[in-house]
């Protein structure tokens, strides 16, 4: 069985959907709040030594981090009709690459830095500048994602993917989902229709306790 690392809301919250949406068996186990808690770094730091979430352990024991990476693992092994990631080679499966990447690789690492800044910088006033401009260099970053989303209810346009999943999951996270809805409606849109999805009803639940939509 899948092991998967992980506390609610989390990274962790992208891979839990997808082994969710493949029906594949895992047990899940809450490392707590990797910022707050020393104890909780330094048990996870002995399966992954960055202690970040997702991590997953494989049935045979093997660690995959990164979720881009998982991914693409799981897609590999989906049922017929099922995989969260098109086909290679093709226009659809390159413009999916494009931009998984630019999640994991551009937007993701502006929470990376700019959610606890005191990691980087001593000085107080440094750390909120570097807050306020990560949380602006994000958001521009989101407009570009924005001026991606085709026509159709998903991002890729008919075909539901890990990139619907990834915009459910990170817009929940600052700046928010009311200001996806002001600035990003395509985003804000596409997010709701991914809450609406029924295979991924309990993972929202028991990550997001709150009302759908909401946060």
């Amino acid at each position: 069985m899948h092991k998967l690392y992980a506390q609610p809301g989390w990274g962790s919250t992208l891979v839990e959907a997808q082994l969710a949406w493949y029906g594949i068996p895992c047990e899940i186990e809450d490392v707590g709040n990797l910022f707050k808690s020393p104890e909780a770094r330094e048990r996870l730091a002995k399966v992954n030594p960055l202690a970040q979430l997702p991590t997953l352990v494989l049935p045979d024991g093997r660690i995959m981090t990164e979720s881009a990476a998982i991914t693409l693992h799981l897609a590999d092994t989906a049922p017929a009709g099922k995989s969260l990631v098109p086909t290679a080679p093709g226009a659809e499966r390159d413009r999916f690459l494009r931009w998984l990447v630019f999640l994991v690789a551009s937007i993701y690492p502006t929470f990376t830095i700019g959610d606890d800044t005191s990691r980087w910088l001593p000085d107080a006033a440094a750390q909120k500048d570097l807050r306020e401009a990560m949380n602006a260099y994000r958001e521009r970053l989101w407009h570009m994602v924005e001026g991606a989303v085709g026509d159709g209810p998903w991002f890729l346009g008919n075909r539901f993917s890990a990139l619907d999943i990834y915009i459910a999951v990170m817009t929940r996270w600052t700046p928010r989902r009311a200001w996806f809805a002001a600035n990003t409606p395509k985003l804000s849109a596409l997010a709701l229709r991914g809450e609406a999805v029924p295979e991924l009803a309990s993972v929202w639940q028991r990550n997001f306790r709150e009302t759908p939509g909401m946060g």
